[in-house]
């Protein structure tokens, strides 16, 4: 193998170096024993050692160091390899040389090394080369590049320039643009004032025509514009001849209004004259000629309608208008009573004449003639104009004030409180509540007159009840038939009875079977006698005592007046009336109790009495109001003390006493009156008296059948305490009054008297009461007297008597009492 290269004058120093580090004689790297002994063991390990697989043949080639291993090297590569060895050597230029020493492998290696990085350079050489040529083509691409924008640049300078000098030339030609378009709208609107400015001498011309008529098609229109062109010119009252135009157009505007209220007023007064003149004394009679007033006018409506509905638009917005508008009202409102005041005052004098003496008929057909008056006029004005005026509900107020003064002398005349109550009813439900509540924006005029005409009313009803109340209530002077109790009911009972009998009979037999025992004016008021409280069962027939004509006179009248009343005045009124009513009506009753009680019995005045106030307490319930009435009294009780206290002596000393011990100021404070409200409830002074007089009866009752039982009873409980307070023991059977024969005939006695006089008693109860709910209830006090009074005496006799005495005495049984009281039931 040729020898390797001379090696490069930097690499041969380390080589050098390297190879003295085996030299024999000094080595560099001296090794001990030890280490010596560890290299040949290692050496004698590794030379039976294969070799690894994995090493490449390139280095086997370099395992030649010695000949045993060259030898088993070659033995051990193929033959393939050595061609490749050869192949590299040839190509290093060594094929003839041989590596013997360390320094020759050294030199092979140190080529083979350069040998490689040649190899493995040479790519990245190509791509170096490679890319050398793309960047020398990107700085060609660059250098255009470059060229090129500077030649856009220059362009940009230049479209720069030629913009600049068009976008001058563009803003010009806007500005001149703009300020052609500012003049032309300048002088648009120059011209458009001016349009105001010069329409005033067309319209002047137009107004001064003689031709110019109101109904013409121009005057409309000429009308609004005159309206824009003063709106306008009042708008602007910075212009330099505003007063002098405005004035001007003023001018032009009051003569069109005043030709607009020539042509109306001159329409409404031909069509006033022409009626006036059919009918030559104005005051037409007949329905024709109201018919006729109202045909001519609406016939003449449409005439004038158009202008007035133009004056009531502007109306609102220029006072001349409103001015005008106010005129035509005017003149239509006096045409209108010039024609209908005659006719109305006719046609109520008329209707007096007709029904002089029905009042009630008068009302009615004179309300309901103002009330077709008043709807008619509210038709017509809507004929003519748009907007309602409140001069026509004065106009309609005073043709109502018509009605009003004829019937008002003859309301404040009438003394009949039926005829008050009914004139009330028909301004009240008839007039007020069905026709002007159905229709009260056309009958508010009317509502006035009727309102006023209701109040003449109440006041007259009012008043004539007070004097009712006083003459025939207060006042009232029973005759003998009124105070016939038992007697007329006695007798009206029989004639109902016999008209049962009657009634049982063949429908052939019975001519006046269908005759019943009943007061017609009874059938406006409640049944009496049971109260509601008191659960009255239903009866198929009528008794005496319920009928109407059967009551006590001053409570038919009191009833009667009090449903006249309920619905014709106010509330508080009706309360306050109702309460002095009831209160004479009371009054009544008692004294005509006593009367009868002077007459007949005891028992007989106060069933009557009872009777009476049941009927009262129930035909009050249905009226839904308070009967309590506020009375103000002026109490003087302090200052009159005050005063004797000032009187007095002693405080004489005390009047100029500069400190509050003042006589003078006590008495001021002391003495002033006190204002007392007293609350009185006609319900229940009813309830007060009926209640008295129940006890009463119960009381009287129950001493008529038991009196001298009680009397007997008071003697032993006198006895007792006197025995109770320290007096000598007593024996109740040792008295000479309770000896046992005295007590059997006081026993015997009441018994006989209780038996005697209950039937008369319950006959008397069921003829005034006539309900069995009420006759029980007014009877059970006394029965529970009775049978107390009958339990205290068994329990006496049996404490203080023996059994010889007990049947001697005789005493009733409570079973015996209780059946004897049974009979009430």
């Amino acid at each position: 193998m040729a020898e390797p290269p001379p090696p490069e004058p930097a690499g041969r120093e380390v080589w050098d170096r390297l190879s003295l580090w085996d030299r024999r004689p000094q080595p560099s790297a001296p090794l001990s024993d030890r280490q010596t002994d560890s290299v040949l063991e290692l050496k004698a390990a590794a030379e039976n050692l294969p070799v690894p697989p994995e090493l490449p043949i390139e280095d086997l080639c370099s395992l030649t160091t010695s000949q045993a291993l060259t030898a088993a090297l070659t033995a051990a590569v193929p033959e393939s390899t050595e061609d490749v060895l050869l192949k590299g050597f040839a190509v290093l230029g060594m094929e003839d040389e041989r590596i013997e020493t360390a320094q020759q492998f050294f030199s092979w290696f140190a080529q083979v090394q350069t040998q490689m990085d040649r190899d493995e350079g040479a790519k990245y050489r190509q791509m170096r080369d490679y890319l050398s040529g793309f960047q020398e083509q990107c700085d060609a691409i660059l250098n255009d590049v470059n060229s090129a924008l500077q030649h856009l640049e220059s362009l940009q300078k230049q479209y720069l320039f030629v913009s600049t000098k068009t976008g001058t030339l563009h803003e010009a030609c806007e500005q001149l643009l703009k300020e052609q378009s500012e003049l032309v709208d300048l002088a648009e609107n120059i011209q458009q004032k001016l349009s105001y400015f010069n329409e005033l001498e067309n319209i002047n011309t137009k107004l001064n025509s003689p031709t110019l008529s109101v109904n013409s098609e121009g005057f409309i229109p000429m009308l609004a514009k005159l309206d824009d062109c003063i709106a306008y010119i009042s708008s602007h009252p910075n212009f330099k001849d505003y007063p002098v135009y405005l004035i001007k157009f003023k001018q032009c505007l009051s003569k069109a209004m005043h030709l607009i209220k020539t042509y109306t007023v001159n329409t409404l007064q031909n069509l006033t004259s022409q009626l006036m003149k059919r009918d030559p004394s104005a005051v037409p009679n007949s329905d024709n000629a109201f018919t006729l007033f109202y045909v001519k006018f609406r016939a003449a409506a449409p005439k004038v309608r158009t202008l007035i509905e133009q004056v009531e638009q502007r109306s609102e917005k220029m006072p001349e208008y409103q001015q005008v508008l106010n005129e035509i009202h005017q003149c239509y409102l006096d045409q209108r009573e010039l024609l209908l005041g005659p006719s109305i005052a006719s046609t109520v004098t008329e209707l007096t004449s007709q029904n002089n003496r029905d009042h009630c008929a008068l009302v009615r057909s004179g309300c309901a003639f103002m009330v077709h008056v008043c709807q008619d006029e509210h038709q017509l004005y809507n004929e003519f104009f748009t907007k309602p005026t409140p001069k026509l509900d004065e106009l309609l107020e005073k043709l109502c004030l018509s009605l009003y003064d004829v019937l008002r002398p003859m309301i404040i005349h009438v003394i009949h409180l039926e005829t008050l109550s009914e004139l009330c009813g028909i301004l009240k439900n008839e007039m007020l509540e069905d026709h002007v509540q159905n229709n009260a924006e056309q009958l508010g005029a009317f509502a006035a007159g009727v309102k006023q005409m209701l109040e003449d009313v109440q006041e007259r009803l009012v008043y004539r009840t007070h004097i009712y109340i006083q003459t025939d209530i207060t006042g009232y002077k029973p005759a003998p038939g009124d105070l016939a109790y038992p007697d007329k009911l006695e007798m009206m009972e029989q004639i109902a009875q016999s008209l049962k009998e009657e009634q049982k009979k063949p429908p052939s037999e019975a001519a006046f079977s269908d005759v019943r025992l009943e007061d017609p004016e009874s059938c406006s008021l409640v049944k009496s006698g049971s109260a509601e409280s008191l659960n009255p069962r239903h009866q198929t027939t009528i008794s005496p005592a319920d009928l109407h004509g059967m009551w006590y006179p001053t409570v038919r009248r009191t009833l009667v007046c009090l449903s006249k009343l309920y619905r014709c005045i106010d509330r508080a009124v009706f309360q306050g009336l109702s309460q002095e009513a009831l209160s004479a009506c009371i009054h009544s009753l008692l004294g005509a109790a006593d009367s009868i009680s002077k007459n007949k019995t005891q028992v007989d005045g106060q069933l009557f009495l009872i009777k009476h106030l049941l009927i009262l307490r129930e035909q009050i319930a249905p009226f839904h109001t308070d009967f309590t009435i506020k009375e103000i009294s002026l109490d003087l009780k302090k200052t009159r003390d005050a005063a004797f206290k000032i009187l007095n002596p002693k405080t004489v000393s005390r009047f100029f006493r500069l400190n509050s011990n003042n006589a003078l100021i006590q008495f001021l404070l002391e003495g002033t009156p006190e204002i007392r409200e007293h609350y009185i409830d006609s319900k229940k002074d009813v309830d007060r008296h009926l209640k008295s007089a129940c006890e009463q009866f119960i009381q009287q009752q129950t001493k008529q059948f038991i009196e001298q039982l009680e009397e007997f009873m008071t003697k032993v409980a006198a006895l007792k305490t006197m025995a109770t307070q320290g007096g000598p023991k007593y024996s109740l059977s040792q008295q000479p009054w309770a000896q046992p024969a005295k007590i059997n005939d006081l026993v015997s006695s009441t018994y006989k008297t209780i038996k005697t006089k209950l039937p008369s008693t319950l006959r008397s109860m069921s003829l005034y009461l006539s309900n069995k709910d009420t006759e029980l209830i007014l009877f059970k006090p006394v029965r529970n007297n009775i049978q107390q009074m009958f339990q205290k005496l068994h329990a006496l006799l049996k404490d203080e008597f023996s059994d010889e005495d007990l049947q001697i005495i005789a005493c009733p049984s409570m079973e015996q009492v209780n059946l004897l009281l049974s009979m009430s039931k």
